[in-house]
């Protein structure tokens, strides 16, 4: 099922529509839907599709000869080229009048095999390509590597691309469009524990429940995802075993580098190092609150930004050896399952943040936001930590959004809008507020009174965030 991805078809479909050379780098971590979107775009045009192995050079050169070969309707037996500059220049003939598109998969893989094939290809979309209608396609997993040595100004190919789709994965809404017949508030706890990544919410069966969904997918000995964030870690990584220490202390609340340090007996300046590579990957995330210098605040925390890994450090990991015995289904109903609140609630967050975005984009906020993002700090008055859980900010024209995220079954809706709009103190460079209270359950009387006689006052429930 293909749901989703308007925006990077449409761009694509732009792209193919306009005569000439394109070359379109698409990269993006593991599992998030490259080969899906790809082979959705180019299923009804001429194409070749093509995926590097991690082999070695002369294995992934014949497999390329045999994909052009196939296209070209020769006979599997004529032979491999030569080398690539032969190969690229046969695939150049192909695509000299009529527009034919390339998908390159996994380039990483033929790069890292033959270290001048980026620069071999950068010759050829010089001297040839360039005048022709192909529209070349380099995809990647690797999301380090594309960003540095395919779009990086030390690469050979830097400023040969015409475009770039950085795949993320999908938010929660798109998310929901794979959960056919699925209440707002189990999209919501699916998107906690899965993320919106395509293959992960393909394997969830509509018709078993959120419960028996999640024990079939994770705490069986054969589960599919029983081990998948270590998988992961070995695909990518050369020690994984490290990255697994960190990913386990942050599922476990350390959230800075020294912190982390600390937790797993390393040095910190070594932590860091990690840290990024994990920041590359796109399976942690550093925050910074709104307002703050990103060059010189040291108040950023980093947290286990992909769902999937942050469930399962936090609630499967912990109890490896009890799957293994068989005992999984027992852990998950009796331990796991039941408390569930906190994790879905920081989720909880993200999603109106995410409904944030969507408003914003399509003007349905009071303003046009131009930050959104979150906010900590020391309270002036009492000399306390608090926190905004979401925030909207026009700082030129002192306009400023702030929203609170409840995840509970019952709240005192009133007392909480109160306490939101005594924040506005905390944020004297504005002059404009407008205040959001996000639920999971019914407003109460009070909270539908305040909202009806203040209209900078609004009150959102699942219902409309996922309509």
């Amino acid at each position: 099922m293909f749901v989703g991805r308007e925006t990077e078809l449409k761009e694509l479909g732009a792209l193919h529509a306009k005569p000439g050379f394109q070359m379109i780098v698409v990269y993006g971590r593991r599992r998030v839907g490259k080969t899906t979107l790809l082979s959705q775009f180019a299923a009804d045009k001429k194409h070749i599709y093509f995926t590097a192995q991690e082999s070695n050079d002369k294995a992934n050169l014949s497999a390329f000869s045999q994909a052009l070969y196939q296209y070209a309707g020769l006979p599997a037996n004529t032979g491999g080229f030569g080398s690539w500059a032969d190969a690229l220049a046969f695939l150049a003939e192909q695509a000299e009048r009529d527009r034919l598109i390339v998908v390159f998969d996994e380039f990483p893989y033929a790069a890292q095999a033959n270290d001048a094939l980026p620069s071999i290809l950068q010759s050829v979309i010089d001297h040839t390509l360039q005048s022709g209608q192909l529209f070349l396609v380099l995809s990647g997993s690797n999301v380090g590597f594309m960003e540095s040595d395919v779009l990086g100004a030390k690469s050979p190919l830097h400023g040969r691309r015409t475009a770039q789709i950085h795949l993320l994965p999908f938010d929660y809404l798109d998310a929901a469009k794979m959960l056919k017949g699925v209440s707002p508030a189990d999209c919501l706890r699916y998107y906690a524990c899965l993320g919106g990544v395509p293959h992960y919410l393909g394997f969830v069966d509509g018709q078993s429940g959120f419960a028996n969904n999640i024990v079939h997918l994770f705490y069986g000995k054969s589960s599919i995802f029983a081990d998948e964030p270590l998988m992961l870690l070995r695909q990518e990584l050369r020690e994984p075993a490290l990255y697994n220490a960190i990913l386990t202390a942050l599922a476990k609340g350390a959230n800075t580098p020294q912190l982390i340090a600390d937790a797993i007996g390393e040095e910190r300046t070594k932590v860091m190092k990690y840290l990024s590579t994990l920041l590359n990957l796109g399976l942690i995330e550093k925050r910074i609150p709104m307002f703050a210098n990103q060059a010189k605040t040291r108040k950023g925390i980093y947290r286990i930004a992909d769902p999937l890994f942050a469930f399962w450090y936090r609630c499967v990991f912990p109890y490896h050896a009890e799957v293994e015995l068989g005992a999984g289904e027992v852990i998950a109903r009796n331990k796991v399952l039941p408390n569930l609140s906190e994790l879905e609630g920081l989720r909880f967050e993200d999603v109106c943040l995410q409904w944030l975005r969507r408003m914003n984009t399509l003007g349905k906020l009071p303003f046009i936001a131009t930050a959104l993002g979150y906010w900590w700090g020391t309270d002036s008055r009492t000399r306390q930590q608090t926190d905004v859980d979401v925030i909207a900010a026009e700082k030129t024209s002192g306009q400023l959004l702030l929203g609170e995220c409840k995840w509970q079954e019952s709240l005192q809706g009133g007392a909480v809008l109160k306490t939101l709009v005594d924040k506005d103190s905390l944020f004297p460079d504005f002059t404009e507020f407008w205040h959001y209270l996000f639920c999971k359950t019914d407003f109460d009387a009070a909270a539908n009174r305040i909202a009806k006689e203040n209209p900078s006052i609004a009150l959102i429930g699942l219902s409309q965030l996922f309509s």
